[in-house]
């Protein structure tokens, strides 16, 4: 069960203070959109850049595009699309998200399971986009942060308990709010859905005890140490790309 101390705890820290996995997510997705910006006011783009980022820019940028992931093999796409972002305002909303509901999870099942969650829900997010629109540039943590709530409300669902039940009811609210906003604005809804469903799937099957859990710390482990590094390949892969193209 979850203690109330671990509750207290978690809204008196700082996710960006210290060494967190949403420390290193945040900072990632803010130097990435940086240079971004840099890189299309050079092009003579101005604010554009940083409030309307081109297609163009933002493919150049690692979002994906699948006729590129299939007909040229560019599979690092996959992931690096959910570090880029197509604006300023976009890259807030989405950082504001995860740095609320970020802490919570990386407090409760570690960086580890969290960070597996964060990529393999970027994934299923993406996959649900070729389905739903194959031939669109796509960007946004979206899908990664869908995943972390759609994990949030199976885990805590099973879990049970008033303090579980409420942090459930809230991730679910969560959803509903961002998917209305998504329909609102325009926003990749069936890379939401692919994200919440991906990450309730492993909210579904991992253990809530924390002994039963323990059992699945090396799976993790080096699940979550193959994610660091096709993540960091696939991010060295954006500036390399413009050589090899």
């Amino acid at each position: 069960m979850i203690g109330r101390n671990r509750q207290q705890k978690f809204f008196r820290q700082n996710p960006l203070r210290g060494n967190s996995l949403v420390q290193i997510l945040i900072y990632t997705n803010l130097i990435l959109f940086t240079f971004m910006v840099l890189h299309g006011t050079i092009l003579g783009t101005g604010m554009n850049a940083i409030m309307h980022p081109s297609t163009r820019l933002l493919a150049h940028w690692g979002g994906q595009y699948w006729p590129w992931v299939l007909d040229n093999g560019e599979w690092w796409r996959c992931i690096t699309y959910a570090f880029t972002h197509g604006g300023i305002i976009h890259l807030g909303f989405n950082m504001m998200v995860l740095y609320q509901i970020g802490p919570l999870l990386e407090l409760e099942i570690g960086w580890q399971r969290l960070f597996v969650i964060y990529i393999f829900s970027a994934i299923i997010a993406t996959i649900a986009g070729l389905i739903w629109h194959p031939a669109t540039v796509v960007v946004g943590a979206s899908g990664s942060i869908f995943g972390l709530i759609g994990f949030s409300i199976s885990y805590y669902h099973r879990v049970g308990g008033g303090i579980a039940i409420q942090r459930r009811n809230m991730m679910f609210q969560w959803a509903v709010m961002a998917f209305i906003f998504g329909i609102v604005v325009g926003a990749d809804n069936a890379a939401h859905l692919g994200g919440l469903i991906g990450g309730a799937a492993i909210g579904w099957f991992l253990p809530t005890q924390i002994r039963n859990q323990r059992k699945t710390d090396n799976f993790f482990q080096w699940t979550a140490m193959f994610s660091v590094v096709i993540t960091v390949i696939s991010i060295l892969f954006i500036p390399l790309s413009w050589f090899i193209s």
